[in-house]
């Protein structure tokens, strides 16, 4: 098999690079996988437009380019990109700011937005930038997901039970519909129910079977036989044909005034397709370039806005619905695509008695596995006691995390929410790596080892061995450099720094080092330094302020000083144990 790589020297076509060495018996899965992938993609397009607060038929406006040009411009074979739960949300919450009220100009700008956060994806792209996704940590992101989640079934709820919505924020609007039950209709309430349970069941038992379809297909014909087109909100007329092409009618102060959010967009697009992109490169032996795949975002927005579309980005669900289905390469978008336009030509009046509420259970089914409660649950259990004793609070730093971008969007909206869960993970990373573990070793067998998990191995009162798990900066030089001090006690004659956990030192942990040999040193402790290598070595030599004596093993600094240090401090009554006794967490 033939697989793409992002290595220059291959010389991978700009356009179309992931069909590069297509092969002809793959045809057949890739047009069962496109078709398969269409029965989803139409009713998740029309609902994923409702969260965005656009007409129906602009999901479907979107996905048609966005395929194309992502197949065009992207490096993975089995990305599904359109219109997505984050992202509609995302639009939502952005053009609510801007356009209140006004339905003509809330269309035009979503558009807008579109367009501009596909311009900076390519710009991005381009400029090589394609690591900022590693700035959003995966317990962030999943937090951020679920909180997002969580909010789009709150939003949803008024149509699925038909009530009136209200209030501000999820919570609010949360509050408003159990205050609003008692007036719930249902026939309505009846309609969206079954229709989510009956998506449920079949995503779980007949998974074969395109569940959204073929419950937006029974919906129709139950409304259409029985006549309750007047008895329930459907979604009504949807203009047939093609959507006007070009920039939206307006100006380019909204432009401007959208590139800012246009960003935080574009990272939460980025970071969920890329992930999904990785996934299946995986699975399926090839790689996918993130620089490759903001310009595919990219060019798939800008598609998009200049279709009179919305913002669009990679799907793993979709995703997942074409590998599963046996997708080869991203011609089975292409067949996704075609099917979508043959849609908007000849089918939109089928959808035109589809319920609200049947397209709100939709929605509900198609976000509610992003509640990922086991992967919130996972990052809770990592803990430990050692982490507890080193870090305290912020031993749960990635469950911290993930809940604070939680929280921050069910209570103050998407973008915001974000910007919470970043900067909590980012203060908590500042924590951590100021208050690094300096753990005392014993001897087993002649490998220095953590002494609090060998307790039953004998230590030497007089010689103290520790290590630092982190690097030695100026974030940390003073934390640990009191952490040995500490540690010490009155029997302490030697204390040997095992250097082999410590990746790098700035001159700010060189300048502790020496400062740290000269307390000691005034307390008849002598002090030196095993194993250290690499930028270590060198930046201890470089700096010449003095320090701990280089040695090449532990055993050779105990051996070399163990004897020729003088008596321990502290031998009469005017000294007390500046720590607890050795061999203590």
């Amino acid at each position: 098999m033939s697989t793409p790589t992002t290595d220059a020297s291959t010389r991978t076509p700009l356009l179309f690079g992931s069909l590069r060495g297509y092969q002809g018996q793959w045809l057949r899965r890739d047009l069962l996988a496109g078709m398969t992938v269409w029965a989803v993609m139409v009713p998740e397009a029309f609902a994923y437009a409702t969260i965005a607060g656009v007409p129906p038929v602009v999901g479907l406006y979107a996905a048609v380019p966005a395929l194309i040009a992502y197949a065009a411009f992207g490096s993975s074979r089995h990305l599904v990109v359109g219109p997505m739960s984050a992202t509609a949300a995302l639009s939502a919450a952005t053009i609510a700011a801007f356009a209140p009220g006004d339905a003509a100009a809330y269309i035009a700008l979503t558009t807008v937005l579109a367009v501009v956060t596909g311009v900076i994806a390519i710009l991005a792209g381009l400029a090589r930038l394609g690591f900022v996704a590693t700035f959003i940590s995966e317990p962030v992101l999943k937090g951020f997901i679920v909180g997002l989640a969580l909010t789009i079934i709150i939003g949803q709820l008024p149509k699925l039970f038909g009530v009136e919505g209200g209030g501000e924020g999820a919570i609010g609007k949360f509050l408003h519909v159990v205050g609003d039950l008692g007036d719930l209709s249902v026939l309505t309430t009846v309609f969206g129910v079954v229709s989510l349970l009956i998506v449920l069941a079949l995503k779980r038992w007949l998974p074969v079977v395109p569940a959204s379809l073929a419950v937006v297909l029974v919906g129709i014909g139950v409304v259409h036989v029985f006549g309750l087109s007047d008895r329930l909100d459907v979604v009504g007329e949807i203009d047939p044909g093609l959507p006007s092409l070009g920039l939206p009618s307006t100006t380019w102060g909204d432009y401007a005034q959208l590139a800012g959010p246009a960003v935080g967009v574009m990272l939460i697009a980025f970071a969920e397709g890329l992930g999904a992109a990785k996934t299946y490169a995986a699975r399926n032996g090839y790689e996918v370039d993130a620089n490759r795949e903001l310009i595919g975002l990219g060019a798939a927005n800008l598609g998009s806005g200049l279709a009179s579309g919305m913002v669009v980005n990679g799907s793993l669900s979709k995703t997942a619905v074409n590998g599963s289905a046996g997708a080869r390469s991203q011609v089975s978008g292409l067949v996704v695509a075609a099917l979508s336009l043959v849609t908007l030509l000849f089918l939109t009046a089928l959808f035109e008695e589809l319920p609200e509420t049947v397209l709100a259970a939709v929605v509900i089914s198609a976000v509610i596995e992003m509640v990922d409660t086991k992967a919130l649950a996972r990052l809770y259990r990592v803990w430990t006691p050692r982490l507890r004793s080193t870090y305290g609070r912020a031993a749960r730093a990635d469950f911290i995390g993930a809940m604070a971008a939680l929280l921050g969007v069910l209570i103050f909206d998407t973008l915001p929410g974000l910007i919470i869960g970043i900067v909590t993970s980012i203060l908590l990373l500042i924590y951590r790596a100021s208050r690094p573990s300096v753990r005392p070793l014993t001897d087993v067998d002649g490998n220095w080892v953590d002494a609090q998990a060998h307790p039953d191995h004998p230590v030497d009162p007089a010689v103290l061995v520790v290590r630092i798990e982190s690097g030695l900066f100026f974030a940390n030089a003073d934390h640990v450099k009191d952490e040995i001090r500490r540690r010490c006690t009155r029997e302490t004659r030697l204390v040997v720094l095992d250097d082999q956990t410590t990746p790098f030192v700035d001159v700010s942990g060189a300048t502790a080092l020496a400062e740290l040999n000269d307390t000691l040193a005034r307390d008849g402790i002598a002090f030196a330094i095993a194993g250290n290598i690499g930028q270590v070595r060198d930046v201890l030599r470089a700096d010449q302020s003095g320090g701990p004596r280089p040695f090449v093993t532990v055993a050779e600094a105990i051996g070399s000083l163990g004897a020729d240090s003088g008596p321990g401090p502290g031998s009469g009554s005017e000294r007390s144990p500046s720590g607890p006794e050795r061999g203590e967490p």
